[in-house]
């Protein structure tokens, strides 16, 4: 009995297995020859690609490739709210794909899962709930001032020498963590995007070593990146076919882009996707201000 339980916890813990699901839903979504569904795929395959390249979050390559490219190939442009609903349904997904292989390999830590998870789980739902409510400019500006976090992280900071095994938390890390993850949180629910803030946080701040940082990252967003898509949905925030579109293909490309970027060196495309990130964020100011 346990070698059975075994066997089907490894298959469901399979690396491939999400590459799988996915190949098989974008089958189905192309019989049905929408543009802007086919368009979503395509973004959706090249923005998880690149950012598991350079391993950041998603959301913060994906959001604007969703904003600018429709209308720039003749589709109809997606609003910020749209943009932030389908968003978060892929943050989620690819979160829970490879939060499985983490796992499958006893890279999370369970301590911090719990203290920066519940946290961020809690303030992600109630924030998707309330952003049905929150107009358009400001969605758009907080994700601007996000993006401009991003790039500067992107452009300066590298990952910290850190100790191999996570030391005890203290109090104040505790502190930190619970405070910090439902900051995350909040950031999550409003545009589907933020948890690229998580992996610093746990590596500057909390000193948590890169490779639990990085399984344990992932589990957190996936519980609330989840939380964000439910309350999104409630509130009647997501269009499920984008959405479907979106993250069949990102999905495989984030998979291809984790194992290509074990490779290669990739600190110049970090600085130019950081200099890229940050001239959209000035572009949203511009357009906000104007």
């Amino acid at each position: 009995m346990d070698g059975v339980l075994g066997r089907a916890r490894g298959l469901a813990t399979h690396p491939w297995l999400p590459l799988a699901v996915a190949w098989f839903l974008l089958i189905a979504l192309g019989t049905r020859h929408d543009p802007m569904v086919a368009l979503l795929a395509v973004l959706g395959f090249g923005g998880a690609f690149v950012s598991s390249l350079v391993g950041i979050g998603g959301g913060i390559v994906i959001i604007p490739l969703l904003l600018f490219a429709p209308p720039l190939l003749g589709l109809p442009e997606l609003g910020i709210k749209t943009v932030s609903g389908i968003a978060v349904a892929q943050v989620a997904s690819a979160a829970v794909a490879g939060a499985l292989g983490h796992l499958h390999h006893g890279q999370v830590d369970r301590t911090l899962l719990v203290l920066l998870g519940a946290s961020m789980t809690a303030t992600s739902l109630v924030a998707a709930l309330v952003s049905a409510a929150i107009p358009a400019d400001v969605v758009t500006a907080v994700f601007a001032t996000m993006a401009l976090a991003g790039a500067a992280l992107l452009l300066w900071l590298r990952a910290p020498a850190t100790a191999e095994t996570l030391r005890p938390l203290g109090g104040r890390d505790r502190v930190v963590a619970v405070s910090g993850g439902g900051l995350i949180g909040i950031l999550v629910g409003i545009v589907g995007s933020g948890n690229f803030f998580l992996v610093p946080l746990m590596l500057y701040v909390l000193r948590v070593p890169m490779r639990i940082a990085a399984g344990t990252s992932l589990s957190i967003i996936a519980f609330a990146g989840l939380a964000g898509l439910a309350g999104k949905a409630l509130t009647g925030q997501v269009d499920w076919l984008l959405a479907l579109g979106l993250v069949v293909a990102a999905l495989p490309g984030g998979r291809l882009g984790s194992s290509i970027s074990r490779r290669v060196r990739v600190d110049r495309l970090a600085v130019l996707l950081g200099s890229l990130v940050g001239l959209v964020a000035i572009r949203l100011w511009i357009d906000l201000l104007t």
